[in-house]
């Protein structure tokens, strides 16, 4: 859910429960549960946060400006609107939180404490829209710079910084899909039989 799309209506305590809940029955590799929630409502602390967006979006726009990029690419990337920070009622960071020692399942693929908790994420998006309130899912931050605001802990991770909300309405499928931002990969280029 793009930032366009958002409304300033407030969210049910009920409603939230029901996303934290489908959150903390998420899958996760050892049982390890490695998955931490902060809630951010305060106008200021978000505005702090937008700031960073704003930082890095234009870093981002300049990668685009020197032909990283297909042609054409940076006059749709600005047309974007990329986030809700400031828009919705509520934003959630979600953050790793690595446990002490080894972790049944994490020995060999240490990563999978993270994919863990993109399973919780997941879990959140899909509760979220089965009761009409959209998420939208901030990637275009400086994570060190959130933890920071947040008084995170140095050993935690931020995963994931949704904004979350009531919408005006849902797309029948993705907008950068609607957008021909990219084509929708088909099986056959992604389904391999025994190897590459």
């Amino acid at each position: 859910m793009r930032g366009n799309r958002f409304l300033p209506d407030p969210l049910l305590q009920e409603e939230l429960d029901q996303i934290f809940a489908a959150a903390l029955a998420a899958p996760s590799v050892g049982f390890s549960q490695p998955w931490e929630f902060i809630t951010v409502t305060s106008p200021e602390k978000r505005q702090q946060i937008a700031h960073s967006f704003f930082a890095e979006n234009e870093k981002a726009k300049q990668l685009f400006q020197q032909g990283k990029f297909e042609a054409g690419k940076l006059e749709q990337y600005e047309q974007l609107k990329l986030e809700g920070i400031i828009e919705t009622p509520l934003n959630i960071a979600v953050f790793y939180n690595p446990q002490k020692g080894p972790v049944l399942g994490q020995t060999s693929m240490p990563e999978m404490g993270k994919y863990s908790v993109v399973c919780a994420v997941q879990n959140m998006w899909l509760k979220a829209r089965s009761l009409n309130i959209g998420i939208g899912w901030v990637s275009i931050l400086d994570p060190e710079k959130v933890k920071s605001l947040l008084n995170a802990p140095q050993d935690r991770e931020l995963v994931a910084y949704l904004c979350v909300g009531k919408v005006d309405k849902f797309y029948d499928q993705p907008e950068l899909e609607m957008l021909r931002w990219q084509e929708r990969k088909k099986a056959e280029q992604v389904i391999l039989s025994e190897s590459f």
